[in-house]
């Protein structure tokens, strides 16, 4: 969960936090500009952002984690391969194309790669390239060339607020979280708001740190950190083909105490997989789904994931009905065939605290229902408002709390736990991806 409970009075107010957070670490800079292109497959304008984070020296300490989808995108190919370079001296970002089955993806990609690092003075192979939007669509390699020297030209921020910024699709507000260690810290921006169902989501993360770290001792930390965060998260049960996790060390500072790092790398993931289905597509409640009591952790995890996906009750949620019988449905849909023989005589469930299910039923009043709905009304980041010219727009661009709807699953049957991160489905979130590409 969130290491802390925030509240933002108005979109300056998150702003200027998120400014304290986005402190470059020692040893790193970062660049981003934009540039139009008309895409071939939808001949209208279009704008795009390419953000730069290169490193003062190449450096051979950095771990990454990337989707398990069957169609992995072109940077996420290329990305596998840089797993066995010597060394890295900076990655790349482009939004608004994914460069995910395209044609001839990988090789445009590359050859993308090799023009970045001539600008940095450095080899292809130690450029990192990442990629977000529209699946299917051509690259405007030529475009992103000619924006290419501004972005080079712009390298030498001390914030990563900007490039936080510049990363995003369809979010609705930059993404940073930081950690301090000894004299150092842990800083990661991510973006990522929908087609989220990890392993890992339509999202990019990118730590960073100025602490010495090893190559294996970052690669031993960062898989356990994604699994307890990004991959116990969802909004739509949807895995993109783009997704990417980097980790890269400066190694400018020494690190005292690398399980304090650890922890601090795992608090840092844990933060950034909450802030995004906080600020995802048309996303009114984030919801945390604690289980408990399961034979494994596997089966925890699955149990709160089919809660997290079920889109009947994502839509009560999001309605503040307390329509509890929703989500026993989405617990036995899992349960029937991953657990047939599973004994659930000492299943219980509780929302906001209260308890609503024992026994093998249901314990609801009146006086319940106006509580659960209370605890719902409450976790509402923004109520619906009409739509303008058809389309449903969130009123705000800020999260002003970190509240979530609080369900705890108690299987009764083992020790083992997960907690798991997700959203409701709102007209919004049906309105934006109807319109996508529009």
């Amino acid at each position: 969960m969130a290491s802390t409970n925030l509240t933002f009075s108005s979109r300056d107010v998150h702003r200027a936090w998120l400014a304290t957070q986005a402190i470059l670490p020692a040893g790193f800079r970062v660049g981003t500009t934009s540039l139009s292109f008309i895409p071939a497959e939808k001949p209208k304008p279009a704008k795009m952002n390419l953000t730069l984070v290169a490193l003062d020296r190449p450096t051979p300490d950095f771990a990454a984690a990337f989707t398990r989808n069957a169609f992995p995108g072109a940077p996420v190919i290329i990305g596998r391969r840089r797993l066995d370079e010597a060394t890295v001296g900076a990655l790349v970002v482009n939004n608004k194309v994914s460069i995910a089955c395209a044609p001839n993806g990988v090789a445009i990609a590359e050859h993308w790669c090799e023009a970045v690092a001539g600008a940095l003075g450095l080899q292809g192979r130690q450029v990192l390239p990442n990629s977000t939007g529209v699946i299917g669509w051509r690259m405007p390699v030529e475009a992103m060339l000619a924006a290419l020297p501004d972005a080079v030209a712009s390298l030498g921020q001390r914030s990563l607020l900007d490039a936080a910024s510049a990363i995003m699709t369809t979010d609705l507000y930059p993404k940073v979280r930081r950690a301090k260690v000894g004299r150092g810290s842990i800083v990661g921006f991510a973006k990522g708001a929908g087609m989220i169902e990890p392993n890992l989501a339509t999202m990019l993360v990118f730590l960073l740190t100025d602490l010495a770290i090893p190559r294996a001792d970052l690669r031993r930390m960062l898989l356990p950190a994604v699994d307890g965060s990004f991959n116990c998260m969802s909004i739509d049960s949807d895995t993109s083909t783009s997704d990417t996790v980097l980790l890269l060390s400066s190694g400018a500072l020494p690190c005292p105490d690398p399980a304090s790092f650890e922890q601090a790398l795992a608090q840092v993931c844990q933060d950034l997989a909450e802030d995004m289905p906080r600020n995802g597509e048309g996303v009114h409640h984030v919801l945390r789904i604690r289980v408990s009591g399961a034979p494994t952790q596997a089966l925890a995890r699955g149990v709160g994931k089919s809660a997290v996906n079920s889109p009947l009750f994502k839509c009560a949620v999001c309605g503040n009905d307390p329509n509890v019988g929703r989500l026993a449905c989405a617990i036995g849909k899992y349960l029937g065939p991953a657990a047939p023989d599973l004994d659930l005589r000492n299943l219980r469930i509780r929302m906001g605290g209260l308890p609503i299910f024992e026994a093998g039923s249901f314990h609801l009043d009146a006086k319940l229902e106006a509580a659960l709905a209370a605890h719902l009304t409450q976790a509402e980041l923004y109520a619906s408002s009409a739509p303008i010219d058809g389309v449903f727009r969130p009123p705000i661009d800020y999260p002003p709390h970190e509240r979530c709807v609080e369900i705890e699953i108690d299987l009764g049957v083992g020790n083992a736990t997960a907690t798991v991160i997700g959203a409701d489905l709102s007209h919004e979130y049906v309105s934006e991806n109807a319109d996508y590409r529009s």
